[in-house]
């Protein structure tokens, strides 16, 4: 492996949207960080998951430093930022420029628990299927798989000995119950964790299910899974809760700004739905333009998303080969309604 220093960027995540192999480029990690779990394995083939963010997203400077800084340093990225300014979209854009592999996504809701992340099993299945066994054979000695009714989370998965971190996307785990981020922090830490039904097993190899697929499984043995490539793991927040100060200095951070121009708004526009409402010379429509100041006008009192912004320039192209301007405006403000109470009365009808 070559030594980071003798290239001429220390960045290994560019934002390019371009696919290479810099993550071969990562240098060993800190001693505090090293993980030598295995036999190693490679990632599984395919692209990130989600192609069009993929490669529209358009990380800021400080989205690039701080990625860089979470795969050095073997760290979390904890992405904070408004409704639609791309923290998902950044999980997956990395994926697809490094060459990691599908996303392992992981939603949070406040009745999520750290087990659900890391490994499902199911008894129930089990026992019904030796019932059956027992009934077709005398015995029920033959035909039970526990690799049948154990799969593998996407939190599970990520921990794999993967050659090269995969991708997890932990989303918005401010939405969690309030043990989760600390529960995380030792999994975190250890890069390990066990799976207490193979670990009673008398057999010492089980071959389970994952989250990428159930049909090709992976080699478990003395029931405990260490990862040998510390994920790249992307949590996102919009910023809801407080979290412990333990779990925060354990995570690189980024906090994700709105557009601050409306150049910007436009080049995110042309992204997304260049291709769909860019006429022949390549600039986008009247129509699209004032939509784009409209929506930088209105930010000013309340709370939009830019995805909503890319909702209403996709309805209007197409309304208004149809309908009046005065309809087509009606129906952009409609598609762009304030996400907060904070909306003004000054906004117009």
């Amino acid at each position: 492996m070559p030594d980071i220093a003798e290239t001429s960027n220390w960045r290994i995540y560019s934002g390019s949207r371009v696919p290479h192999d810099g993550i071969d480029r990562l240098p060993a990690p800190p001693p505090w960080r090293t993980f030598s779990g295995g036999p190693a394995l490679r990632t599984p083939p395919g692209d990130s998951g989600n192609p069009h963010a993929a490669v529209s997203y358009r990380p800021g400077e400080d989205a690039i430093r701080q990625v860089n800084a979470a795969l050095y340093l073997r760290r979390p990225l904890l992405v904070t930022g408004a409704p639609g300014t791309g923290k998902s979209s950044l999980a997956y854009a990395v994926a697809h420029e490094l060459g990691l592999g599908k996303v392992l996504h992981w939603p949070i809701t406040s009745r999520v628990t750290l087990r659900d992340g890391l490994y499902e099993y199911d008894p129930l299945t089990r026992l019904y299927a030796a019932e059956r066994a027992r009934h077709d054979d005398g015995n029920g000695s033959g035909g039970d798989d526990i690799g049948d009714y154990l799969r593998l989370g996407p939190l599970g998965t990520a921990l794999l000995p993967y050659e090269r971190p995969r991708v997890l996307l932990i989303d918005e785990i401010d939405k969690s119950d309030i043990d989760l981020p600390n529960d995380l922090l030792t999994i975190f830490e250890k890069g390990a964790y066990e799976i207490v039904e193979l670990a009673r097993r008398a057999a010492p190899t089980a071959r389970v299910m994952t989250a990428d697929s159930t049909t090709d499984r992976v080699q478990i043995r003395d029931g405990t899974v260490s990862c040998r490539a510390f994920p790249l793991v992307v949590m996102t927040s919009n910023g809801e809760r407080e979290f412990p100060p333990a779990f925060l200095r354990r995570c690189v951070t980024v906090d994700l700004k709105q557009p601050a121009s409306v150049a910007e708004l436009t080049a995110i526009v042309r992204e997304h739905l260049g291709p769909v409402v860019e006429g022949e010379a390549g600039e986008l429509p009247a129509g699209a333009r004032d939509i784009i100041d409209r929506f930088f006008e209105r930010r000013s009192g309340g709370l939009l998303a830019n995805d909503q912004l890319l909702n209403a320039i996709y309805m209007c192209h197409h309304a208004s080969f149809s309908e009046p301007p005065e309809t087509v405006r009606k129906l952009a403000d409609q598609v762009m309604p304030f996400l907060s109470s904070e909306a003004t009365r000054s906004d117009g009808d």
